[in-house]
């Protein structure tokens, strides 16, 4: 999981969407809503295909999957379920970009902890300050938080949810991470400076893994902790450049 900057929607198209809630805010209200088909007939509508293009563009040139970062995102996913949650359906802010498979495991779940999500926004969360990577395995898990001796929440009911610890998505962060790794051993080899290392890790970097691997964690994993002592200067580099 990668976190990930929100834009502004055109103007016409908040229009549109902050009509639409007020739609179903309105038949919400008299006990007549019906919030699938509400989605349903908004989603015609060149609006929504504005709102779908943004994702795309937020989710980078292969439009990944906003939660596993693997599988090709294929369509609109409220953060907030739209049933149990109706009136943040046509919210800019709730809507991401989600494959086919999270969407099915994650359905109308929405884990809270005193009315607080439990699921990690990658528009609002740094995925990294509760979800670590195992590079033996390549498995996502909670990270564990030595001073308060126990694993994120967020984490854990994210990869939980997800079944980021146990899911196909381990082949595709294995392959993106040995890449990482590679890229860094060559930079080592070459004296590489560090604006066309932090080119080439970021043209290499499917999953969002570079924070990972400059962070507190990856710092103590070969080749990045040979960089990081050989080269103290391009490390301070790329990890201010993946913070």
């Amino acid at each position: 999981m990668r976190r990930l900057t929100r834009p502004p929607l055109p103007a016409r198209t908040n229009t549109f969407l902050a009509r639409c809630q007020s739609r179903a805010d309105t038949l919400q209200e008299q006990g007549t809503l019906d919030i699938e088909r509400e989605w349903r007939n908004a989603r015609q509508r060149k609006e929504l295909t504005d709102v779908l293009d943004t994702l795309r563009k937020m989710s980078g040139p292969h439009w990944r999957c906003m939660y596993c970062t693997d599988s090709h995102g294929c369509d609109i996913e409220h953060f907030r379920p739209k049933k149990p949650y109706p009136t943040h359906a046509f919210h800019w802010l709730n809507l991401l970009l989600c494959c086919t498979t999270c969407n099915r495991k994650k359905g109308d779940q929405f884990p809270t902890l005193n009315g607080a999500p439990l699921l990690i926004d990658p528009t609002l969360d740094d995925p990294w300050q509760h979800l670590d990577f195992e590079p033996e395995s390549g498995l996502i898990k909670a990270r564990y938080d030595a001073q308060s001796d126990r694993r994120s929440p967020k984490g854990l009911e994210t990869v939980r949810l997800l079944a980021l610890d146990r899911r196909e998505v381990t082949v595709g962060h294995n392959k993106t991470f040995r890449r990482l790794k590679k890229t860094v051993e060559r930079a080592l080899e070459t004296d590489t400076p560090a604006p066309a290392l932090i080119d080439e890790l970021l043209e290499e970097d499917d999953h969002g893994l570079l924070p990972w691997c400059f962070g507190d964690i990856g710092r103590t994993v070969e080749p990045f902790s040979d960089l990081l002592h050989r080269h103290p200067d391009t490390w301070i580099a790329c990890e201010a450049a993946f913070r």
